[in-house]
């Protein structure tokens, strides 16, 4: 009895790996059935007992060895040696995704830069073209100019016509837009810092004191240089920087509209006997002037190191060039923070456009004929610098929207405009090496030409052929014009 349940059991040992038939010796309903042969008492006997240890070892594979065999491996890894295996498995897990952590961070956290922005590099161009078309005219500061009562009526329509359009359009416009541009690079340098985690405030007063000497180097030959100027205005960069975009937008347009002037105005309103304080640049002037028409070059350089500046910075202080300047900066730093220089702001700037052009006409037509209707020189005065100042600044405003327009709206003028470019990008070589041609040119150290204007335009003309081909060349070559190269090597010393 006991031997026949023992080979029962044995019989269904591993059974579930067995067809339905095999495991309980009948039929499946669902299964084909096949014919089986007749055995005897003896061979079914016989053949169960082969059954039997048949089915004892089904499945057995899927059990440890000592189980199977009733001893022991010794090649068969431990309990031990299997979780040591584990352990180094999860060790290696865990340094591979470091690794792989380490590395993406490493991409993804590579701090990015500033693009170089090409109509920034067009707008450079187009300003520092316009201003040595208006300094060839002016002989570089030296107002002489040849007897003009023999010359043909067609040379003096010219001259006229060439004096008055290029100030209606450049005069007090090129100027800005180049201040404006001023603005507009510091912020891409001190962002391009800040990505790396740097504070580039202290970089930029030192930066600051390298225009200083170069502007001082651009003096010692052309009388009426803007970068000492620039130099010092530039600090209110350094104070501002950290402000939000409203406050810097308020203090802005503070400089804009002239404090001063507004100040003077107000006081000649209320009281008639105010004077406005003057600053007696006369004196000056006549030291420049007597140095350009008869001075050696030792004398243009003692010169246009005092009285120059002296001079330069008294015309500026009265005409308002020094509060619109440190509003451009401000201006200009805030379209690098808000990117309006790129293509998507297009519908900011139709609007500025629109403003800029329904204000620019009464302005212009009140600048030229408030003189006549105010007798109080110490009202007529502010309110004149005032009124012309905002002129000068909306039309700068439509000459901005219109090369911006331009250069993403139309493909024939955006490739006019791109031939600009490598002009802007060397833009503080061609500033100072014009001022330099020029001086050599026109003052009596140099060639002392004594041309009218007409012909004084044909010379800046060419200044600007020579000095074009030569970008053209360098920026192949190089990422940086000569200046600009010692300028930036210089500010990382």
């Amino acid at each position: 009895m006991h031997r026949f349940r023992r080979e029962r059991a044995l019989s269904s040992a591993g059974s579930e790996h067995l067809p339905y038939k095999q495991r309980v010796g009948g039929s499946n309903p669902s299964a084909p059935t096949t014919q089986q042969p007749f055995l005897a008492d003896s061979e079914i006997s016989t053949g169960r007992d082969k059954q039997s240890r048949a089915l004892s070892s089904a499945g057995s594979e899927h059990l440890p060895y000592k189980q199977r065999v009733g001893g022991s491996n010794p090649s068969a890894p431990t309990k031990t040696n299997v979780e040591y295996q584990e352990f180094l498995n999860s060790a290696f897990f865990v340094i591979s995704t470091r690794h792989t952590n380490h590395h993406h961070s490493m991409q993804t956290d590579t701090p990015k830069r500033h693009a170089r922005v090409d109509v920034a590099d067009a707008l450079r161009g187009f300003a520092v073209l316009a201003i040595i078309l208006l300094h060839s005219i002016e002989h570089f500061n030296f107002y002489s100019f040849p007897d003009t009562s023999s010359q043909s009526q067609w040379l003096n329509f010219t001259d006229k016509a060439i004096w008055d359009g290029l100030f209606f359009a450049f005069g007090g416009k090129a100027y800005a837009i180049f201040a404006l541009l001023f603005g507009f690079s510091f912020f891409i340098q001190h962002d391009n810092q800040r990505m790396l985690g740097r504070d580039f405030r202290l970089r930029f007063c030192w930066r600051l004191l390298l225009l200083f000497v170069i502007g001082n180097f651009n003096a010692c030959f052309f009388t009426g240089e803007i970068l000492v100027m620039y130099s010092l205005i530039g600090f209110i960069l350094v104070l501002t920087c950290r402000l939000s975009n409203r406050t810097v937008i308020v203090l802005s347009a503070i400089c804009l509209l002239q404090p001063t002037c507004l100040y003077q105005i107000t006081r000649a309103i209320i009281s008639p006997d105010y004077e406005i304080p003057h600053i007696n640049s006369g004196p000056f002037w006549a030291a420049t002037f007597a140095m350009q028409s008869g001075g050696s070059f030792i004398d243009t350089v003692k010169v246009n190191l005092w009285e120059g500046q002296l001079a330069s910075l008294a015309w500026a202080w009265e005409h308002g060039r020094l509060f619109q300047t440190a509003g451009l900066f401000m201006l200009g730093m805030l379209i690098g923070r808000q990117g309006w220089f790129h293509r998507d702001k297009l519908p900011a700037w139709g609007k500025l456009l629109a403003i800029s052009a329904l204000c620019f006409f009464p302005l212009h037509g009140l600048d030229g004929m408030t003189g006549g209707y105010i007798d109080n020189p110490n009202l007529r005065q502010p309110l004149l610098t005032l009124i012309s100042s905002l002129a000068n600044l909306c039309f700068m405003a439509m000459l901005l929207c219109g090369i911006l327009f331009g250069f993403y709206c139309t493909s024939n003028v955006n490739r006019a405009l791109r031939l600009l470019i490598p002009y802007g990008k060397l833009s503080m070589t061609n500033y100072v090496t014009q001022g330099i041609i020029g001086s050599a040119l026109f003052y009596h150290w140099g060639l002392y030409l004594r041309l009218g204007i007409t012909a004084s335009e044909l010379v800046g003309i060419a200044i600007f052929i020579v000095q074009y081909i030569f970008c053209r060349l360098w920026v192949g070559r190089h990422n940086h014009g000569p200046l600009e190269y010692i300028w930036k090597k210089a500010t990382w010393i």
